[in-house]
């Protein structure tokens, strides 16, 4: 059983990875109702929080069919990321996460992220002084390390367990890959199997398919799995996963009008969280996952991401339906 703090996250938990642009609440919605355990917010900058930035503030925003969820901070400065928990701590997740993998330049370029992993003494002092500052459990995501010459992701794992953190996520590529080549999973099961390590170790990096959680799981020990770019358009996964471990058979995949059905409750909570024009704008990066497999979709495709209204957006997700009802996506 994976469990942190007083979090029991069952057996084999999936965990949704957080994504900045993708995993907002309405992704969080349509994850949730398909087997996400543990979904976690965009991360958050620290120093946004501090400013009161609009866009920062309302990444704190959490609802209660979400949780399990944590809230996720970056930032480079020690003093405004406790200060930046605290505000986390206030919004009432049910945990706070450290990001120290986020390999984009306008983040690590500043210090925060992944280029923690370049000075440990720094991540120690920074994980110490926000798990000092609340009551709620602290979490880590980060990577293998900086690049090949400094993988020190068991050190890593080992100092920010003894100064109290609950649970430990690992991405399975340095920093200097960003999310290119395999993710590699052999150090993230060194850290599992490190007889010191008592915290929960999820692992993270190309679990794309059922058989590749299965595999991870049996091969390196991880104790649950946490998933980002494979939810994309198809939040369908973390059911598909758990049905499979439990069964040893796949679930049938979803039909055209299931995904047409998901996408329209999706667009509903982007339109209803975000405002009509928001909402919609910023729905059109997931079409094309939706719908992905289907012959000849540009033309609709092309309808969907220049469409500004509601009823037109939903007049052409019914067109999909009529025109592709016999597509047969097992």
């Amino acid at each position: 059983m994976a469990q942190i703090g007083n979090i029991d996250l069952g057996e084999f938990p999936m965990l949704l990875a957080p994504m900045e642009d993708v995993s907002d609440p309405p992704f969080r919605l349509v994850c949730k109702e398909h087997g996400a355990d543990m979904m976690y917010t965009e991360f958050v900058s620290s120093e946004g929080l501090i400013r009161d930035a609009a866009k920062s503030k309302k990444k704190l925003d959490i609802f209660e069919y979400e949780r399990p969820i944590g809230i996720q901070l970056f930032g480079s400065d020690v003093e405004s990321m406790r200060e930046a928990a605290e505000i986390a701590a206030a919004a009432a997740p049910d945990l706070i996460d450290i990001n120290y993998g986020c390999p984009v330049k306008n983040v690590a370029c500043k210090g925060a992220g992944a280029a923690l992993l370049q000075d440990i003494p720094k991540m120690v002092r920074m994980t110490e002084a926000i798990v000092k500052c609340t009551s709620l459990p602290v979490t880590v995501k980060t990577r293998l390390g900086w690049d090949d010459s400094t993988k020190n992701i068991e050190e890593v794992a080992e100092r920010l367990q003894d100064i109290g953190i609950q649970a430990l996520t690992i991405h399975g590529r340095t920093r200097a890959q960003l999310y290119k080549g395999p993710a590699d999973w052999t150090l993230i099961g060194k850290v599992k199997n490190n007889p010191r390590i008592r915290i929960p170790i999820f692992g993270n990096g190309d679990i794309d398919s059922p058989e590749k959680a299965l595999e991870m799981r049996n091969q390196f020990g991880v104790d649950g799995v946490m998933i980002g770019r494979a939810s994309i358009g198809y939040p369908w996964i973390f059911n598909e996963i758990k049905h499979f471990m439990k069964t040893g058979e796949y679930l049938q995949a979803p039909s055209l009008a299931e995904r047409v059905r998901v996408c329209k409750t999706h667009l509903d909570a982007s339109i209803r969280w975000k405002g009509n024009v928001l909402g919609i704008i910023e729905m059109r990066r997931h079409y094309t996952n939706y719908f992905k497999g289907l012959p000849h979709f540009k033309e609709y495709r092309l309808k969907l991401v220049t469409s500004n209204a509601y009823e037109e957006v939903n007049q052409v997700l019914d067109s999909i339906s009529e025109q592709y009802h016999d597509v047969n996506f097992a």
